[in-house]
């Protein structure tokens, strides 16, 4: 016969983002749910009528292409302004988290991929699952904003689907 252990072993068993909200988590994990996917850092339009966000395919200056990291990441907001910083709160109100996002997942009590670097233990998953924008960018730097919507695209909100838990 096989001994159940007690609750609070089987948590500790857990990874932190299955027994953590995100407002319990450190510095250090927070900053480590990030999958470098770089999805954040594409430019969106909003419609200012309706609130309908759109993705295009313009990547932030900051964010390189090939790693899908950002370059200045400490420094970011200093050189990009604009540049969204999320927190507890802005997870709870950014609309156009991507669907594989964890921050998004954790906050809806959901595991992380399995390409997710904390779960397969490899950085390079997330690309070779085809998550990630590697390759699929262009740089903002020199793109005239009349121009973004020649840029559209539905890729971003479509990554993941069939990728599995």
């Amino acid at each position: 016969m096989r001994k159940v252990p007690p609750a609070e072993e089987m948590q500790e068993d857990l990874p932190f983002w299955r027994t953590k909200t995100l407002a319990e988590m450190s510095d250090g994990e927070w900053e480590s749910l990030c999958d470098g996917c770089g999805l954040c850092c594409l430019n969106k339009l909003e419609d200012w009528d309706t609130g309908e966000v759109v993705w295009t395919s313009i990547r932030c200056r900051l964010l390189d292409d090939h790693s899908c990291r950002c370059k200045d990441y400490e420094n970011r907001q200093a050189t990009v302004p604009d540049c969204i910083r999320l927190t507890v709160q802005s997870v709870d109100e950014i609309s156009w988290l991507p669907p594989t996002c964890a921050y998004r997942l954790v906050r809806d009590g959901q595991d992380l991929y399995w390409w997710h670097y904390l779960v397969s233990g490899d950085r390079d998953t997330v690309h070779q699952a085809g998550i990630s924008v590697r390759g699929r960018t262009v740089s903002e730097e020199g793109i005239d904003i009349d121009d973004y919507e020649d840029y559209l695209v539905t890729w971003p909100l479509e990554v993941g689907k069939g990728s599995g838990r």
